[in-house]
């Protein structure tokens, strides 16, 4: 079956996570894509371990963003890889990289240099502040930019410091972001016949993502604040402690909360006119959970998990990762496997999430050793003979 972005292909300039991100959903998606690297270096991501992969120098980390990909290492500072990188971008649909603002000016590589070779050419630009802006020659880190978009102000204990998500989301997100742009530049360009750029920053992604507390603060002017696992709108909507463990209750509406309220015994607090309402829990927050944690403290997580779930309020464990991963549901829907190296080692991936019906995300091949297909892209795209290949090696220009 025949992915829905078959027949596109897809020079990846980018490295760490942002653009790997995005050109991994490309390639789950069908995409072939084609990873630059540098040679002797490759990704930096490669480095960022322990863990590293069996029998390998690459690390756990760099697996997560780097499937369905081709690897191939040039020395773009060099005429000659320069001009492989023009030969590639003009038979390729879409480019995606994330150097500094005119970072590849100097090598003849930006994206006026390349639209002349190639006017249909997607290309899709990722860093810190974008092209334009008085921070635009910034770096931007995914740490970095979760403090100054707001995230890290309003995650973590309401008495405690201003803290991290544990997982890099500015990264994540915009990687999604630029997949989504590439995805409507190329429709746009299937009309018109016109390719474009794309300019998407770290920090503009993020800042969009603030999405409910950005618009409590533009049109509700309540500055949002950390409330540990509490939800800013909706009561009670946070963690619990049971007699044995920790449990998650969300009770998104009215309904639901007259649910929690009778399995918990408590019947008279939904009719109570401080609580009734999903405006006036919020405004009585504190009252509210006075009620609440004592009898909630005196269940078995697991019984109380069972009753809400039967009586329709949805609540859940505190699971680790490793829990998570092995969980039933995440094994029904098929969202974790394997893929073998050409070493014959194994490497865990947790896949695709939306399942397509006709056009699935297919896993064709494990993330690849630094320049492991390079032979194989330069004669197979570029129709570059063996003595050639030979030649540029020598000289440095690929390894």
């Amino acid at each position: 079956m025949s992915g829905a972005l078959d027949g596109i292909r897809v020079l990846d300039l980018s490295r760490v996570l942002a653009g790997p991100w995005s050109t991994q959903v490309l390639g789950d998606l069908g995409a072939e894509v084609i990873k630059v690297e540098q040679p002797g270096a490759g990704d930096d991501t490669r480095a960022w371990g322990p863990p590293f992969l069996p029998d390998s120098q690459d690390s756990a980390y760099f697996s997560c963003a780097n499937r369905n990909k081709r690897s191939i290492a040039i020395d773009i500072a060099s005429q000659e890889g320069a001009d492989l990188i023009r030969r590639l971008a003009a038979v390729s649909d879409v480019l995606v990289e994330n150097f500094r603002v005119g970072g590849l000016a100097k090598y003849g590589l930006d994206y006026d240099d390349l639209r002349a070779i190639k006017p249909d050419l997607v290309w899709c630009s990722i860093t810190g502040f974008g092209q334009t802006g008085p921070e635009k020659d910034r770096g931007g880190y995914d740490f970095l930019i979760q403090g100054m978009s707001g995230l890290m102000s309003v995650t973590g204990a309401a008495d405690g410091p201003p803290t991290k998500v544990g997982v890099p989301i500015s990264d994540l997100t915009t990687g999604l972001y630029a997949a989504i742009s590439i995805l409507a530049a190329l429709r746009h360009r299937d009309r018109t016949g016109e390719g474009q750029r794309i300019d998407l920053a770290l920090l503009d992604a993020q800042v969009a993502l603030m999405s409910n507390q950005a618009a409590n603060w533009l049109n509700g002017g309540s500055e949002p604040r950390r409330l540990g696992n509490q939800h800013p709108n909706i009561v009670p909507y946070q963690v619990f402690a049971c007699a044995d463990g920790d449990i998650l209750i969300a009770t998104a509406n009215d309904r639901q909360f007259g649910k929690l309220c009778r399995v918990l015994g408590l019947d008279a607090l939904a009719g109570d006119e401080r609580f009734a309402a999903m405006k006036d829990r919020g405004a009585n927050r504190d009252a509210l959970l006075a009620e609440l944690e004592p009898v909630i403290g005196g269940w078995q997580s697991e019984a109380l998990v069972t009753a809400l779930n039967d009586a329709g309020v949805p609540s859940g464990r505190v699971n680790t990762v490793p829990e998570a991963l092995a969980h039933p549901q995440v094994a029904a829907r098929g969202l974790v496997g394997s893929l073998e190296r050409a070493d014959g080692s194994e490497v865990g991936f947790v896949g695709f999430p939306a399942l397509l019906s006709r056009t699935p995300a297919t896993y064709r091949a494990a993330p690849p050793r630094a320049g492991e297909n390079g032979d194989d892209v330069l004669h197979d795209v570029l129709g570059i003979t063996e003595s050639e290949v030979a030649s540029l090696r020598e000289a440095g220009v690929v390894a």
